[in-house]
């Protein structure tokens, strides 16, 4: 675990958020904690932070936020914010607000969020430029403006539909499921913006969706909240396998829980505009017309534009290269030519795959190279390995009369050093695969 804190804490004293900080530190998100503004400020100057989690009955926080963002310019900073005084802030100043401290894991969840939306915007900025000054514009991604979708699976409870109702007024499309078995045929017939799953005296059922999504490519990315009864329910080693973006206990005000399911599901269309706007530059001839991906030669010309980003904004950045491993079965699929008609495919589930704020690119026929900012060597590893066991999971066609074929990978991966070019990196990661073989 790294020593470095993670999260600023400000605040005048321990009395509200002091257990929060506990748990929190024990889950491996290091707090450090700033009694006044102007110590918040030299904090955030000396640490690079990814976080701020503010009381708000400190003195001028309001004026605080804006100063703690303005300092780690041009690097974007999360503030979640505890205490009903925020609630007539300025609009967009911070980016939650509760009016309680959260159970620690719940904190986890939802600073997770925050922080890869952060990154994923100031990815976006960096991305254009790439475009830009290789004649190419990327398009403007521009968010559905259509009511959210949120799915709202479970069987009915007082709890639940408040929490539906609450959403339908702050404007939500809200469609309810009552078994698993709808909520999977609605996933799969509409698109959602959102999942509500509520925990009810049986988890089974929530977590069986949950866990059926991060299955699913198509379904992956989509913000899976936990509705629970109480706050004394959460297990957070399974929370995190089955790949919750928030948990709320039903004894959180519905409109509180409302603001946090409508914020999540605002950046996943926020996500997905991105998205789109990426792929349109798929018939522009910069990126491989196969798959859409990026080619050897423009992701080398983006890493170097990421690294000096991560270098300014203090963040980490690694590298992962991924190749299709010469099994006995990809061998025959190879001299049958079925495994160049499955690359498309691959390359595809590979974009649908990564986060909005990483990016994949195609180096040869059958290897395949991932830039993850803000993302140290070892989570990069853990992100390239369940990517390519999702994609093992798929079975691709190997002709008539022969069984299926599944893809594995050999995984490398490398972090980015000061003033390394991107071609070292990338031999760095790719030898990587040859002594992780060893």
């Amino acid at each position: 675990m790294s020593s470095d804190p993670r999260i600023l804490v400000v605040a005048p004293d321990d009395d509200l958020v002091g257990p929060l900080c506990q748990g929190l530190d024990a889950l491996g998100w290091r707090t450090v904690t700033a009694r006044s503004l102007a110590g918040a400020v030299q904090v955030l100057i000396d640490w690079p932070l990814e976080a701020v989690i503010l009381d708000a009955r400190l003195d001028e926080a309001e004026e605080g936020a804006r100063a703690m963002r303005h300092t780690v310019s041009p690097r974007r900073l999360p503030v979640l914010v505890i205490g009903a005084e925020a609630s007539n802030w300025e609009p967009g100043l911070i980016d939650i607000a509760m009016s309680a401290p959260p159970h620690a894991a719940q904190a986890a969840l939802r600073l997770e969020h925050l922080v890869r939306t952060a990154i994923a915007e100031e990815e976006v900025g960096l991305r254009e430029a790439t475009f830009a000054s290789r004649g190419e514009p990327l398009a403007t991604a521009v968010a559905d403006s259509a009511p959210l979708r949120v799915l709202a699976a479970g069987k009915p409870d007082r709890h639940f539909i408040a929490l539906s109702n609450a959403l339908v007024a702050h404007g939500c499309d809200v469609v309810a499921a009552p078994t698993p078995y709808t909520a999977f045929d609605y996933l799969h017939e509409r698109p959602f913006d959102a999942a509500v799953l509520w925990g009810a005296e049986d988890h089974a059922p929530a977590l069986s969706i949950a866990s059926g999504m991060k299955r699913n490519t198509r379904l992956y990315h989509i913000p899976a909240v936990l509705y629970l009864r109480g706050s004394g329910e959460i297990n957070l080693a399974e929370l995190y396998n089955r790949g919750f973006a928030d948990v709320a206990a039903a004894d959180t005000p519905e409109d509180e829980t409302a603001d946090r399911i409508v914020a999540l599901a605002h950046a996943h269309r926020r996500h997905l505009a991105i998205r789109r706007a990426l792929e349109g530059a798929r018939g522009s001839g910069l990126t491989d017309p196969a798959t859409g991906l990026f080619t050897r030669e423009l992701f080398a010309s983006h890493l170097a534009r990421i690294a000096e980003g991560a270098r300014l904004r203090r963040r980490p950045l690694s590298v992962a290269v991924l190749r299709v491993s010469d099994t006995e079965a990809v061998v025959e699929a190879r001299q049958g030519g079925w495994l160049d008609r499955a690359l498309p495919q691959i390359g595809a589930m590979v974009s649908r795959l990564i986060r909005t704020e990483d990016t994949a690119a195609r180096l040869s026929s059958d290897i395949f190279a991932l830039a993850l900012p803000a993302t140290r060597g070892p989570a990069a590893r853990i992100a390239a390995d369940r990517i390519a066991a999702v994609i093992g999971c798929t079975a691709f066609d190997a002709g008539p009369d022969r069984a299926p074929f599944v893809v594995e990978f050999e995984v490398g991966v490398a972090e980015v050093m000061p003033g390394e070019s991107p071609a070292v990196v990338l031999e760095r990661a790719s030898a990587d695969i040859g002594s992780a073989r060893r």
